[in-house]
């Protein structure tokens, strides 16, 4: 899936000529706290519901305003991880897509970006979730999957974080998320092979994605 699928057209797109009243209404409407800014479909900015609130004059135009981003947008033939690293960059609620020529094409809401990522990762499907601790020189895992599956229990998602992100013995993290929540006899087989339990979580599915879960996501995919 790429940025162009997960447009929203939805959205409202702002003009400089807007006023900041209008904004904030907007906004307020779509319970969102920033929207992007395009003059004659070419994108400006970003513009955010704090800066918006100390404004003295809501008659003013955008225009006069601090309009952020200039130069933080993607293109329509991103993935979403890319996505993800720009939301957790720079602390958008909002993705601006651009088309080739510059042009604007749409914008992607982060409320939409997570809820693609926790249907792609299998979040909602009831299951276990695995960390196993590894040396990276020793990692395969086409090895641990096929242990994990002579247990009739398939992995749903993996997700593998370098030892560079944890300490100087280049340990690294494997999260595996499982298709059962009865995982004691796989753990009882990855530790025959000689493979490190970190945690072990066998939890029911996740029903929505509040606040907490979004900043957890964004943590754990920015490792």
């Amino acid at each position: 899936m790429l940025a162009a699928t997960l447009i929203n057209p939805m959205i409202p797109v702002l003009k400089l000529t807007d006023s900041v009243s209008t904004a904030l209404d907007w906004m307020d409407e779509f319970s969102v706290k920033q929207l992007v800014v395009a003059d004659s479909g070419l994108y400006q900015g970003i513009v955010s519901e704090d800066i918006l609130f100390d404004v003295a004059d809501n008659s003013d135009p955008l225009a006069k305003i601090i309009i952020q981003h200039k130069d933080i947008f993607a293109g329509e033939d991103q993935h979403p991880y890319e996505l993800l690293r720009l939301v957790n960059q720079f602390g958008l609620q909002i993705i601006p897509v651009l088309h080739d020529d510059r042009s604007f094409a749409g914008s992607i809401l982060v409320n939409d970006l997570i809820e693609h990522f926790v249907n792609e990762l299998g979040v909602q499907e009831k299951g276990a979730v695995i960390v196993l601790k590894i040396a990276e020189r020793s990692y395969s895992l086409s090895e641990i999957s096929r242990l994990i599956e002579s247990n009739g229990t398939k992995v749903l998602s993996s997700y593998y974080s370098s030892g560079e992100s944890y300490n100087p013995l280049n340990e690294a993290r494997l999260t595996l998320k499982l298709n059962r929540t009865h995982i004691t006899p796989i753990i009882a087989t990855l530790e025959r092979f000689g493979y490190e339990i970190e945690e072990a979580h066998a939890n029911d599915p996740i029903e929505s994605v509040d606040q907490e879960r979004l900043d957890m996501l964004l943590r754990y995919l920015a490792t």
